[in-house]
């Protein structure tokens, strides 16, 4: 194709990215440097980069880089993990009961994030169910603390993400070669040796792909945070999302908050680019 000709295609994509993407990352780069209120919104005063250092030095902005850190690195891992085990699990049973399984790992996705949160958080209280086993089998109360609202909300990132993993893996296992492990079975290869060396090569290009979005998506959580921690500054459960949305309204910084914003995509940029340079370069090997 000639590259006159590609561009002409891809000319309507490039617009739309141009106008969604660009054009919006400008103007949070301008309004980052604006000292803005809903006082003065119409009339901002330009402050250069005092918010980005005002940002870099808030020790509550690094407490909820710390704890969006920690959600990436516990909840990403344990999604690829669990899917892929799961899809494996799933890849052995009949279709009639496939299905009735599927079904169920795939609430998560079905349910909207805040009603799914709440019915999670409802587990947990006084009257909820494993606040009772959980005072049954202890014999002593379940509390909210800074440890364990942080575990709830780890534990439902968990919990909403690892049907994606499960549902791509599974759609991934459907077009692995049944000769490969047939032959892999001949030569006296055990179920670990052909995971190893026949399945997991070939879902590799899809745990990149499961990589991506999930770090993309664990680094903008919010609403299971916003639910499970309500908010409140005791639990120390602030990511960097609700961080930036209590600067934006609560404190009404405006511009504070849209620097955060321009820093966090840096941050998000800094850990995708090693990840989107390895999955380029598989497709070229892959040619």
């Amino acid at each position: 194709m000639k590259r006159s000709t590609f561009f002409r295609f891809a000319a309507p994509s490039i617009f739309m990215m141009t106008v969604l993407m660009v054009i919006p990352l400008i103007m949070a780069i301008w309004l980052g440097m604006q000292f803005m209120t809903f006082a003065n919104i119409t009339e901002p005063q330009f402050v250069g980069l005092r918010n980005y250092i005002d940002v870099l030095s808030d020790g509550r902005f690094w407490q909820s880089f710390r704890f969006t850190a920690l959600y990436v690195a516990v909840v990403v891992p344990s999604t690829i993990v669990i899917g892929f085990t799961v899809a494996l699990l799933l890849d052995q049973v009949s279709q009639f009961t496939r299905g009735i399984y599927l079904s169920i790992f795939l609430l998560p996705f079905i349910i909207v994030p805040i009603v799914g949160t709440l019915m999670f958080k409802q587990l947990f209280e006084p009257s909820g169910l494993f606040t009772y086993l959980y005072q049954t089998i202890l014999d002593t109360k379940f509390r909210y603390t800074d440890v364990s609202v942080k575990v709830l909300i780890l534990l439902y990132g968990i919990w909403y993400v690892t049907p994606f993993a499960l549902v791509t893996y599974f759609a991934g296992l459907q077009t692995l070669s049944q000769d490969q492990l047939e032959a892999a079975s001949m030569d006296g290869a055990t179920r670990w040796q052909k995971i190893r060396h026949i399945v997991i090569p070939h879902v590799q290009s899809l745990t990149i792909l499961i990589l991506l979005i999930s770090i993309m998506d664990a680094y903008r959580v919010f609403d299971s945070v916003f639910v499970l921690s309500e908010m409140n500054p005791i639990y120390k459960a602030d990511t960097v999302m609700t961080y930036t949305f209590q600067t934006a309204i609560t404190v009404q910084r405006l511009g504070k908050a849209n620097a955060m914003a321009i820093l966090t995509v840096v941050g998000v940029m800094i850990v995708l680019i090693p990840n989107l340079i390895q999955s380029y370069r598989q497709q070229i090997e892959e040619r």
